[in-house]
């Protein structure tokens, strides 16, 4: 079969010589075509990314970086992730992607570095948020579920780089394709944040994430994939064993930690916050596959039941907890169990929501100053997100989600959950961790993200929610994507 027609032809914009084998040829090209497109956001991404230059290829990698010259920061106050207070009479030294060197007096700064006087503002760690959804923050659930794949990822790099601008220099994804994403972005392909990976999020028929039309049931083992698990976004288990198989499959795409569903949640329309998913026996199933990859479970879990559940199955972070009550929380104290929440207030906060979902909704927003008494009460180790979803208008709010944190701590308190206390989380990933390094500090050696805030975030958290006006530089990685300070 195309006896004159050569394998690299096929797919290729060179047409064959020959006329005979032109049908046979277009018949084979439009069967890539139709595989390419039942493929979905993993395999297909690779495809878009790759068309628009955002991915390797043996042919084409990226060119060398260029040499950055060393950085040096003076005249600032800094926050260092960690203290209540500022200090100041220092310079901070930039070389590559670390802090070279914090020092007090004025050393002589090497050759050809880049100076940076910054006028007595505040210098800190960049912001983590420790519950993003790179892929799924800036669309519409409708145009996720039916947009082409091109559009949905060039929207997300978009986000991305507007979630680096807003001074998020670190993200922990929570569920979605964002893989490819985060390659291009570590590649310098595209702008945006450090990307710590879950992969699909991990649930059952029925749980939260289970966004399947009703046509696709009833599911068959081993049966074909749903479109929504061919997307990435969400993996339905309902056994330990095709647990520990999503899980694998996750880790091997290269996910630094792994997240479980253990009961509803408020974008599932289908689901309730108070029900259950996986027992305890299919959870530790999740765990332990995390754990023989030496990193993490994170277990989505709203009331008591659910997260006692999680915690007996072994899991060491959990995600939301806004029904917890005091058992629970002395309990996940007593087992140093981390806490991932976010503070949602109002529903201001998210995205308009109708029916189940809505009243899902009242009840995390009637939690979050339950969930936050009892963690600052219990000493529990607890690590700020956002969780926003569906809607660019809503990801603007990212920074003033961190404000929210008001009612409950104080302002030191509030920026060092977004920086130290979210980059020790992170650390939790071990040799499963893309960046090696330390983050949300401003140290010797530290990975270099940092922020000059033009004001002090300590007397004025709300400095934060404008971005635009008040990040005076944004540097990740030892690269300054902001500067609007005078030469």
């Amino acid at each position: 079969m195309f006896s004159c027609v050569s394998a690299d032809q096929i797919g290729s914009s060179e047409s064959p010589s020959c006329s005979c084998c032109q049908p046979q040829l277009r018949a084979a090209a439009r069967r890539i075509d139709g595989e390419l497109s039942r493929r979905g956001f993993i395999a297909g991404a690779g495809v878009s990314l790759a068309s628009l230059g955002l991915a390797r290829s043996a042919a084409a990698q990226p060119a060398p970086p260029r040499s950055i010259p060393p950085v040096v920061f003076s005249n600032f106050l800094l926050f260092d992730g960690r203290s209540k207070g500022l200090r100041g009479g220092l310079r901070l030294l930039v070389e590559g992607n670390r802090i070279k060197q914090i020092a007090s007096g004025n050393p002589s700064p090497p050759d050809g570095a880049r100076m940076i006087d910054c006028g007595g503002r505040v210098i800190m760690p960049g912001l983590i948020d420790a519950h993003w959804h790179t892929i799924f923050a800036a669309l519409p659930i409708s145009a996720l579920v039916s947009a082409d794949i091109g559009f949905i990822f060039l929207a997300a790099s978009a986000e991305a780089e507007r979630t680096l601008m807003r001074g998020f220099t670190t993200v922990r994804d929570l569920g979605g394709p964002s893989f490819p994403l985060k390659q291009a972005i570590d590649d310098g392909l595209a702008t945006g944040p450090r990307i710590y990976p879950s992969g699909a999020m991990i649930t059952t028929t029925g749980g939260h994430g289970d966004i399947r039309p009703l046509s696709d049931l009833p599911r068959r083992p081993g049966g074909p994939l749903s479109a929504l698990e061919k997307t990435g976004g969400a993996n339905i288990a309902d056994s330990a064993d095709e647990i520990r198989l999503r899980a694998r499959e996750q880790l091997l795409q290269g996910a630094s930690q792994i997240k479980l569903v253990g009961g509803g949640g408020v974008s599932s329309p289908r689901t309730t916050l108070d029900m259950l998913t996986f027992s305890e026996s299919e959870l530790r199933a999740g765990v332990q596959a995390a754990a023989d990859r030496n990193t993490y479970a994170a277990v989505h879990a709203y009331p008591p039941a659910a997260i006692q559940r999680a915690i007996s199955a072994g899991a060491q972070c959990i995600e939301h907890g806004h029904l917890m009550d005091e058992a629970t929380a002395s309990l996940m104290a007593d087992k140093g169990i981390w806490l991932s929440t976010q503070p949602f207030v109002s529903d201001e906060d998210t995205t308009p929501l109708t029916g189940q979902s809505r009243i899902n909704l009242l009840q995390v927003i009637a939690g979050t100053d339950t969930v936050y008494t009892l963690a600052k009460e219990h000493k529990i180790k607890t690590a700020f997100g956002t969780d926003l979803l569906f809607s660019s208008a809503i990801a603007t709010r990212q920074g003033f989600m961190l404000t929210h944190l008001k009612r409950w701590y104080d302002n030191a308190d509030i920026l060092a959950m977004a920086t130290s206390v979210n980059g020790e989380l992170l650390a939790m990933s071990g040799p499963r961790n893309p960046y090696q390094g330390k983050l949300g500090v401003l140290e010797d050696n530290a990975l270099a993200d940092l922020l000059v805030i033009d004001g002090n975030p300590i007397d004025d958290i709300g400095l934060i929610a404008n971005p635009d006006k008040n990040l005076a530089v944004i540097m990740k990685d030892g690269k300054i994507y902001k500067n609007t300070l005078p030469a």
